[in-house]
C-alpha cells in the first residue's frame, strides 16, 4: 500500500474516532437557578404583570430547556420586553432561534443592525447587536446577544465556535439568547438609551441563571 495513502487513511479514522467520542460522551451538568426566580425589580424598571408563556407548538419549535419572557416599566413609563432562552446542551439540535431568523417570520422588519457595547455595573463591557424593529404602528428598539460558559458574544457564528471549543475543553454547551425590547414611542434617543441601561441591568443579574 501507498505509504501516504496509508497516513491518510490513519488520519481519517483517528478522526472519525474522535468525532464519535466527543459526540456520545456526556456532558457536565452545572448547577442553575429556574427563570421563573429572575427578579422582578431590575433597577428603574419592575414587571408588570405575569410573565408569558408560548403554546406547546412553540415551546418545540424553541427546544428551550428553560424560558422567561415578561414585560418591565421604569420609572418613566417605558414599557420593555425581555426574553431569556436557556438551553442546557446544544449537542442534540436544540439550540438558539436567533431573532434575525424568528422576528421576520412574525411580520417583523428589522432596520439599522449595529454592533453595540454595553457596560455592566462594575465598569466590564461587552458586544451586543442592536436593531430597530417595526410590525405596523409598533416600532422597538431591541438589544440580544449570546451567554454562556463565562463567555459573551454578539455574533451567533463567533458563540457558535465557542460552544464547540467549549465542548471539548470544558464538556459543556449550555448557554443563553438574552433579548431585550423597549417601544421607541416618540422619543428614539430616550429609548435606545433606555434599552442599553436595561439589557446592562440584565447582564448584571445573568450568573445564577446562565452559570458561568
Amino acid at each position: 500500500m501507498n505509504l501516504r495513502f496509508a497516513k491518510l487513511i490513519v488520519l481519517l479514522v483517528a478522526g472519525a474516532a474522535l468525532v464519535n467520542w466527543l459526540y456520545f460522551r456526556g456532558e457536565n451538568i452545572v448547577a442553575r437557578q429556574g427563570l421563573d426566580a429572575f427578579p422582578k425589580v431590575l433597577g428603574e424598571w419592575r414587571q408588570r404583570g405575569d410573565a408569558f408563556t408560548f403554546s406547546e407548538e412553540t415551546d418545540r419549535v424553541l427546544g428551550a430547556t428553560d424560558y422567561t419572557m415578561r414585560e418591565y416599566v421604569s420609572s418613566e413609563g417605558k414599557v420593555a420586553n425581555i426574553y431569556i432562552g436557556y438551553y442546557g446542551s446544544q449537542k442534540v439540535g436544540a439550540t438558539y432561534h436567533s431573532p434575525q431568523n424568528c422576528l421576520p417570520g412574525a411580520g417583523w422588519v428589522m432596520l439599522d443592525p449595529q454592533e453595540v457595547e454595553i457596560t455592566r455595573a462594575d465598569g466590564t463591557k461587552f458586544a451586543a447587536n442592536q436593531f430597530f424593529v417595526e410590525n405596523g404602528s409598533y416600532r422597538e428598539v431591541m438589544i440580544y446577544w449570546y451567554e454562556g460558559r463565562g463567555r459573551t458574544a454578539a455574533s451567533e457564528y463567533a458563540d457558535k465556535m465557542h460552544s464547540i471549543l467549549d465542548s471539548i475543553l470544558k464538556r459543556r454547551t449550555d448557554g443563553a439568547m438574552i433579548r431585550v425590547m423597549v417601544n421607541v414611542g416618540d422619543d428614539e434617543a430616550g429609548a435606545t438609551e433606555a434599552v442599553r441601561r436595561l439589557s446592562a441591568e440584565v447582564a448584571d443579574r445573568l450568573s445564577p441563571f446562565v452559570p458561568n
